[in-house]
């Protein structure tokens, strides 16, 4: 039995509640310790949740936070792969995560403010059954766009053709930090108050609690992503 074989062979009893994370975490250690090597093929989604007593839905969100780290690669129709000089700059898609920390308070702050002042009956309701949505889901994934259809429509409610459209443009890339920290945070329980604090500040009318509440939100982001990384992002 080799080492990779003696490695799956040694069950790893963990907490459901934090699974996705705990794998992440593992699966982090090994490859940067080198005991997965770069160029490797990590084990198969089946055998890693054989290993923990897991779901594979669980598997993929550490492996997916993994790829996000830049840490390893997945190859269509062949497996997850250990990245050469893995780990720097988490990046997702064609932005980092330094680009988003950086420009998304001078984005959604503002347009929090003019949704407070502008929005329509029809927004608020719609940003309010998000709210409700968010809280009652347990499905990362789907919790996950409920939270980008959320931002979006806060930038359409600021009624603002250019806070609406790079909103549109980064909606992806905000998906993508949004399902790492949902798996690594956790984040999901913590947002959903900081999502409704917003909300009722638009609800008022209130551009300046607005402001404050969708900024103490992207504050408590950046935290999250410097824990995760373990370094500031700046």
């Amino acid at each position: 039995m080799n080492d990779l074989e003696s490695w799956l062979s040694d069950p790893a009893v963990i907490s459901r509640k934090s699974a996705s994370e705990l794998i992440f975490e593992e699966l982090r250690t090994l490859i940067l310790s080198g005991q997965f090597s770069a160029g490797s093929k990590l084990p198969s989604e089946a055998k890693l949740a054989g290993k923990y007593g897991v779901s594979r839905p669980i598997v993929r969100e550490a492996l997916r936070s993994l790829q996000i780290l830049g840490l390893t690669e997945t190859r269509t129709g062949s497996g997850t792969y250990v990245l050469a000089g893995g780990g720097g700059d988490i990046s997702y898609g064609d932005y980092s995560a330094r680009d988003l920390i950086e420009a998304r308070p001078y984005v959604e702050v503002s347009a929090a403010g003019w949704a407070a002042l502008r929005r329509t009956d029809d927004e608020l309701s719609r940003l309010l059954g998000l709210c409700d949505r968010m809280e009652q889901e347990d499905n990362t994934e789907a919790w996950v766009r409920l939270d980008s259809d959320f931002h979006g429509l806060i930038a359409e409610a600021s009624k603002n053709a250019v806070f609406r459209d790079i909103v549109e443009d980064v909606r992806e890339a905000m998906a993508q930090q949004s399902g790492l920290l949902t798996v690594l945070g956790p984040r999901r329980q913590e947002s959903n108050a900081e999502h409704r604090a917003i909300v009722e500040a638009i609800r008022k009318g209130s551009d300046v609690e607005a402001q404050a509440a969708m900024d103490l939100h992207l504050k408590k982001v950046e935290a999250a992503v410097s824990r995760i990384i373990g370094s500031e992002p700046r």
